[in-house]
């Protein structure tokens, strides 16, 4: 009797803090929040802040796609071409998305200049051909 006694206190031991823990985060996963209008009514779900905590950090791949962009804006397609390139020779990881980069790159030059044969002055063999593949697409 005693060793069931007691196996039942290990038993709950474990199950009882999962179950507390569970109906809590059940209890608050709907939050009424404060709005302008007092018949509109916002709910923030518990998975809300997660969702915006991953947001606040950005791939490496997206931080390089905004700043070549950046850069094709300020110089020319040529320049954030090159930067590519040595940030593809710098970084072997990133290598998988040079040409959604590169992409990216021509439909910026496209609308940068306008139309696409003056971007596509401008391209190069980078990444396959992605950079005048992104061109022809804003065609």
């Amino acid at each position: 009797m005693n060793h069931a006694a007691r196996r039942i206190g290990r038993s709950l031991a474990l199950v009882l803090p999962v179950v507390l823990v569970l109906s809590g985060t059940l209890a608050v996963t709907r939050v009424p929040w404060a709005t302008t209008a007092p018949s509109d009514s916002q709910v923030l779900t518990a998975s809300a802040e997660k969702a915006s905590t991953q947001a606040k950090s950005r791939a490496p791949q997206d931080m390089l796609r905004d700043r070549l962009v950046a850069e094709l804006q300020e110089e020319n397609p040529s320049a954030a071409l090159t930067s590519l390139q040595k940030e593809m020779a710098r970084k072997p990881s990133l290598a998988k998305h040079c040409s959604s980069i590169a992409r990216a790159l021509g439909r910026a030059a496209v609308k940068k200049y306008g139309a696409a044969h003056r971007a596509h002055r401008y391209s190069r063999p980078v990444c396959d051909t992605s950079f005048a593949y992104g061109v022809a697409q804003m065609n």
